[in-house]
Parts: structure tokens; C-alpha cells; sequence
């Protein structure tokens, strides 16, 4: 039976492979299989390069570039001392006349601010913007003091700015100006009605005794005087000193001793000698700066130059330097008591005269103070005006005063004519030199 089947079968499958041969017959032909079927990519459509009609113009920023510097015609302008304030010495008023820019910048002054002593303006002379005071000589808080032929009236402009308006600020600075009146202790009087038609021997006289002692700050080459009195901790001060002698026979000046104060006082605290001794610039042997005097080539003039420095503890960048002017006959040596001494390296004298300065070193002073300025000892008489020191010493020739302590003379030797005067200089800023901040 099971044989029957299987050959059942074997012809059933027969006639089917009989059936599906006759097809293929009819035009259809079975496809080959590959040993090794491959799959195959579709096909992808041509790539075309797109353009624009126009050019496109815009492009990305830039990074951005340092402008080019360019060079400018400017000049630091610094401010120079104005001349805002005449006097007049009258008979016995002083008569001062102030304008309301008082210190050149445009900027006019609160007329209640400013006082001559203590006393306000009189008067207001409103075309031209000036303030006139007016007082006795005895009035006002002067101060009287007196030389061997002169009287001096000593008065103080004090200029003390209140804030503007609401505003917790200021546009000037205080400033206090000396104004003095001199007066001859002795002088010729005669009637109006009669006038000579000589020349008094008395006159002439006192004509030729006239002087004029002067300091002023001069330019780094001291050939000319210079505009600003601004200075910076480093800066070198120089300072010229003159005697001008009009009829005298030559003279030779020398700073017997300067001191420097906050204030035009000459004798308030602190102070620093830095002159002493007659003629012993200390400072540059106490702190070892380059303070010294120039060698002298004329003599009547005698250069020197001073480190700038500010009093240690002191708000204040002002100080004033007030400094004992002597002159004597060109003709008289070169002594001990008048000498210009340096310390570099040693004690040299302007002059070449080195022998003089060895007494120098017995001022009692301590070498390298590492506190800035020590106060000094010596104290002088008062200073003249605001700005570049001058002081008239009217009849100032007179021989010696033997009553000064000083030490002996052989008396052999023949009397030395000398005058004398104390000059003020300032005020003169000093300000601080700033240091860049360094970031890491």
C-alpha cells in the first residue's frame, strides 16, 4: 500500500514539472540567480551647481582694528603764577588793589572769601573786576617789624573758598599772599615850597646803598626763570639767588641759611634747615640727595639746587622756603662765615675755596634719616610777597653788628662791609609721583 502511494506521488510530481515546463514555453523565461547576489544602489539624479542672478556683496564682519594714532599739535599747558595783587604804601595806609581772578583762570573769587588781615574789601571796582582793601598800617592784624634803617608793615591776604552752592566742592585752593610795606627808619624832610636844584650828598648816599635780594625757580639750565611752581617728589628745585648792587662796587651774595615750612612763618613747626651754618647745604649730607650748590660763575648771583621733598605726616604738598641772604664786597676772601659748601663725595665750596667748608661737619646733624625731612633749628625773619622772592633792603649797606654771635675776628684785620636780607619763596606744590597698579 505504502508503494502504491510513493508511486502516486512521483507522478503527481511529474505532471507538475510538465505543467510548469509548458509555460516557460510561452515566452516566459525564469531569471537566473547570480552565484553571488550583490545589492545595488538606486540611481540619484545629476547634481546642478546652484547660481544667483546678482553677485552677493555681503560678507562677515571683521574683527575690529586699533585706530591709527594720529599726531596732534598739543602742548601741556601748566598754570603760571598769576600777578593779581598791587600795593601801594601810602603815607600811612597800605592801599591794595586785588583782582577777582586771582589766580589767572577765569574764575572770579567770592569777594567775601577773600580778606586783607581782617578786614574785608572797602570798595568794588566792577568795570574792571577788582577788589580794593584799604587799612592803616597799625590796623587790620599787621605785623611790625624793623631792620637797622627800615620799618616793615607786614600784612596777609588770606583767600579762604566756601563750597559752591550745595556742592561739597571746590574750584581754587587757599592761598594766603604777603603784601609788606617798607618804610627808611631815616630820611630827608624839607618844605614843599622849596626844591633844590641840587642833588643832596645825603640822596646820592642813600641811592648807593641801595639793594635788592631775590630768589626764583629757574629752568634746568638756570637761563631763564621758570612759569610753573609745580613740582613732584624726585624733581630737583633750582633756585637762584641775586643781589642787585646799581651804584655799590662788585659784590659777591651768599645764602648763609634757608629753611622750608608749611606756612610763609618762617619760624613755625615744622621747619627744616636745610642751609645752616653759614653756608652748609646739609640736606645733601643728612638724606644724601643731590642737593648742591652750582659752581659760581658770576657774584652776584650764586645757583643752587634742592631735592624736592614733602614734610613727613603732612597733609599739606606746600611749602615755603625762606632763605638769609648776605652780600659783601667782591673783594673780601672767602671765609668761614661766608661760604657756599656742598657735600659730594666731601665738602666743596662753589668758589674753589674747599678749606673753608671743613667746619661744615660740626653742625650736629645725624647722617641718613630714613624718615624723610628732620626739623631744622634755624628760624629768620619774615618773607616778602607771593611768587618769586624778592626783599628791598632800602639804606641795607651796614658794617658788622659786633653784638651777633660770631665767632672773634683778629682784630687786625679790617672790618667787613656786609648787608643782609630774608627773602620767602612760595608757595611751591610738591605732589606725590603715582605708581601703576600691576593685575596678575
Amino acid at each position: 500500500m505504502m508503494v502504491k502511494l510513493t508511486a502516486v506521488c512521483l507522478v503527481g510530481l511529474a505532471l507538475l514539472a510538465s505543467f510548469c515546463d509548458g509555460q516557460s514555453w510561452g515566452g516566459y523565461q525564469k531569471p537566473s540567480v547570480p552565484q553571488n547576489p550583490t545589492k545595488q544602489k538606486p540611481a540619484e539624479p545629476p547634481q546642478q551647481k546652484h547660481t544667483f542672478e546678482k553677485e552677493l556683496t555681503w560678507t562677515y564682519p571683521s574683527d575690529p582694528q586699533p585706530e591709527p594714532k594720529v599726531d596732534v599739535p598739543f602742548e601741556q599747558r601748566y598754570p603760571v603764577p598769576a600777578a593779581t595783587v598791587a600795593v601801594e604804601c601810602r603815607e600811612d595806609t597800605a592801599h591794595v588793589e586785588v583782582k577777582k581772578d586771582l589766580f589767572g583762570i577765569g574764575q572770579f573769587i567770592d569777594p567775601a572769601d577773600l580778606t586783607l588781615g581782617t578786614c574785608a574789601a572797602v570798595a568794588e571796582d566792577t568795570a574792571a573786576h577788582v577788589l580794593i582793601y584799604e587799612s592803616a598800617l597799625h590796623q587790620c592784624g599787621s605785623v611790625l617789624t624793623s631792620t637797622d634803617t627800615s620799618l616793615v608793615y607786614t600784612f596777609t591776604l588770606n583767600y579762604s573758598p566756601k563750597p559752591l552752592g550745595s556742592a561739597p566742592v571746590v574750584r581754587t585752593s587757599q592761598a594766603a599772599v604777603i603784601v609788606e610795606c617798607h618804610y627808611p627808619r631815616k630820611h630827608n624832610v624839607s618844605s614843599l615850597p622849596l626844591d633844590p636844584l641840587w642833588v643832596p650828598f645825603s640822596a646820592v648816599k642813600m641811592a648807593e646803598e641801595f639793594l635788592y635780594f631775590s630768589l626764583k625757580l629757574m629752568t634746568d639750565d638756570f637761563l631763564h626763570e621758570r612759569p610753573s611752581y609745580q613740582y613732584f617728589l624726585g624733581d630737583l628745585i633750582r633756585i637762584e639767588a641775586t643781589v642787585k648792587q646799581y651804584f655799590h662796587v662788585p659784590l659777591r651774595v651768599y645764602v648763609d641759611n634757608c629753611v622750608a615750612t608749611l606756612s610763609p612763618d618762617s619760624t613755625s613747626n615744622p621747619r627744616y634747615a636745610f642751609i645752616d651754618n653759614h653756608g652748609c647745604m646739609l640736606d645733601g649730607r643728612i638724606t644724601g640727595s643731590d642737593s648742591k650748590f652750582l659752581a659760581r660763575t658770576v657774584e652776584n648771583k650764586l645757583q643752587f639746587q634742592l631735592e624736592a621733598f614733602r614734610f613727613q605726616g603732612a597733609n599739606s604738598g606746600l611749602i615755603y622756603i625762606t632763605c638769609h641772604l648776605i652780600a659783601t664786597s667782591a673783594s673780601h676772601a672767602i671765609d668761614t662765615e661766608h661760604r657756599a659748601c656742598s657735600y659730594t663725595g666731601g665738602w666743596k665750596e662753589a668758589s674753589g675755596a674747599d678749606a673753608v667748608c671743613g667746619s661744615c661737619e660740626s653742625s650736629g646733624f645725624e647722617v641718613h634719616v630714613p624718615t624723610g625731612v628732620i626739623p631744622g633749628t634755624s628760624a629768620h625773619g619774615s618773607g616778602s610777597h607771593h611768587g618769586a622772592g624778592d626783599a628791598k633792603i632800602p639804606g641795607g649797606g651796614h658794617p658788622k653788628d659786633t653784638t651777633k654771635k660770631r665767632p672773634w675776628r683778629d682784630v687786625s684785620q679790617a672790618e667787613v662791609l656786609e648787608w643782609e636780607g630774608d627773602v620767602t619763596l612760595g608757595p611751591i606744590p610738591i605732589e606725590e609721583k603715582r605708581v601703576s597698579e600691576t593685575k596678575n
